[in-house]
This record gives structure tokens, sequence and C-alpha cells, in this order.
């Protein structure tokens, strides 16, 4: 990524999750703060979404469009996912959980439009991203919640665990770990030492995580191949894939027995009431993609 501000692909997702306001119908996520967290308004999204050949002068080569704002599955996919886990931070925070970790938050806003009373939330990333935020929560006038805490992390450097503590997380108290658009640019290692972290806190614990699936087709495998390539080609390689099967058998060998696990057109389909979104196959850039939650 790059050390002077957000990733490229944290500012696609916020991008992704602004546009959603205005183009898509249902919302499967709203998210008010998004744009303005952004500096970005109705009009240059409008113009963003425009398929290159309806802007004047021709193509546009714009980096957000680019990268796949205007492409409505992926963007349903970002929506529906910070869906599914602030549906489950709610129902943890129903339940008496106080505490939860955001890991890779990006330019995530759950922190600021928070709706329950005493929930912690820490927000982990690399130092340059959080930099990147503060300097665009003050320009937008975004308040900063006494209830969240920003843990900055350079894995290179420093242990999530240390850098946790030192921010005032409990160990010994419920948490839930959200981790959406990460699990991919680590090593499988760094993967199961993460999640060994989770697994080690106290009872309930919860953690919500995007994967790719490991290709079994040899049209699949071609295709994830030409989209590693691409995110490689931007300073962002991927480096994990996972079989469902495979990742449910390390989720319980280390004690997060209820696993809970959906593809990304199942998920996308169920925030739509069932809608057929997507006929027959769902799109080539959502097969590989699935999330899951697995708790104890």
């Amino acid at each position: 990524m790059d050390h002077e501000g957000p990733s490229r692909t944290a500012l696609v997702t916020a991008y992704a999750r602004a546009y959603h306001q205005i183009a898509d119908r249902p919302v499967i996520l709203t998210d008010p703060l998004a744009a303005p967290l952004l500096g970005v308004s109705v009009d240059e999204l409008t113009e963003l979404g425009r398929p290159a050949v309806e802007r004047p002068g021709g193509a546009d080569d714009s980096d957000i469009l680019r990268l796949g704002v205007g492409d409505r599955p992926r963007r349903l996919f970002f929506a529906a996912r910070a869906r599914f886990a602030e549906d489950r931070v709610a129902a943890a925070a129903a339940g008496g959980v106080r505490q939860v970790v955001i890991l890779g938050a990006g330019l995530d806003t759950f922190a600021y439009r928070n709706p329950h009373p005493g929930l912690q939330v820490f927000e982990v990333d690399h130092p340059a991203t959080q930099a990147w935020k503060h300097q665009r929560l003050t320009a937008s006038g975004i308040d900063r919640p006494e209830q969240l805490t920003f843990v900055p992390v350079d894995f290179e450097t420093d242990t999530l665990a240390t850098r946790l503590e030192a921010a005032g997380f409990s160990r010994t108290d419920p948490a839930v770990f959200v981790w959406l658009g990460v699990v991919f640019y680590l090593t499988p290692d760094a993967v199961r030492g993460t999640l060994e972290y989770i697994a080690r806190q106290s009872e309930p614990v919860e953690v919500i995580f995007d994967y790719l699936r490991s290709a079994d087709t040899d049209e699949d495998r071609a295709q994830l191949q030409a989209r590693e390539q691409r995110a490689t080609a931007v300073g962002e390689p991927w480096f994990s894939y996972f079989t469902p099967d495979g990742i449910a058998a390390q989720l319980r060998a280390l004690g997060l027995t209820d696993v809970e696990d959906h593809t990304a057109a199942d998920l996308i389909a169920g925030y739509l009431d069932g809608s057929a979104e997507f006929e027959g196959e769902p799109p080539p850039a959502l097969r590989p993609v699935r999330i899951l939650r697995a708790s104890r």
C-alpha cells in the first residue's frame, strides 16, 4: 500500500459505499457519512458512476472508476458485507458485548454512526491510513465519538496484541472482531496467527471476515489469476485462498465452532428480499468471494 495515505482498496470501497447510497435501490447499507468523509458531492459521484462511453470526450481512466466503483455486483457486495457485520455487532451488543475491533478499518464509518450505547469501537489500521482519515474527519466536520479508539498498527514493526492492549482493549471481556477486505492480502500464516489471537479472547467472541475461495475449475483459475495480477500491479497483491471446508476446519480447531458461511451472491440476495439480482451463474467477480462469521 501507499504509506503516505490510504490504500487504493480502502478508497475504492469507500467510494463504492458512497455511490451505493444514490445508485442502488433498495439500499442495503445506509451510510450517510461515506460521501462527506471522502469530500465528494452527489454530482461528482454520479459522474464517476457513468459508463466511460457516456463521458464527454470519450473514455475516462480515472482511478476510482477503473477500480470498479461502477461495477454494481461488486458495489452491492461491499454494502452487503458491511451490513452483515453491523447486523452481527448489533446482535452481540444486544447480548451485552461492549467491545468491537475493526481490523483494517480503512474509511469505515460505523464508529461515527454507532447506535449502541456503551459499545467501544477500536479501529485498527496502518498509521498512514489513519492519519489521512483524521484529516478527512476534521475537514468534513465529522465528530470523533468518545466510544472510538484509534489503534495504529504497522505490522512490519508492531504486534496487534501489544497495540490493542496499549489502547485499552480488554482481553478478559467479550468482543466482536470485524475483518473485511483484508484476509486475501495476508499470508495463510498471518491469517492463522490473527485467528489464534481472536480465539483466545474471553467468551463470547465472534469474528466476521470475507475471503477468496480457491479455484476448482480452469475458468475460475484463469479469472483469479488475472485479478491477482491486477492487484499486484497496483501494489496490493493477494496471498491467501481457502476452501469453505478448510477454513471451517481451522476455525473449529481453534474453538470457534459456530460457523456460518455465505457466498457473495447469496449474501446480496438475502438483503434484497430474495430478488433475482443475478440470473443463472453469479458474475465472475463474485464467484470466488465468500463471507463468514465464527463464534463460541
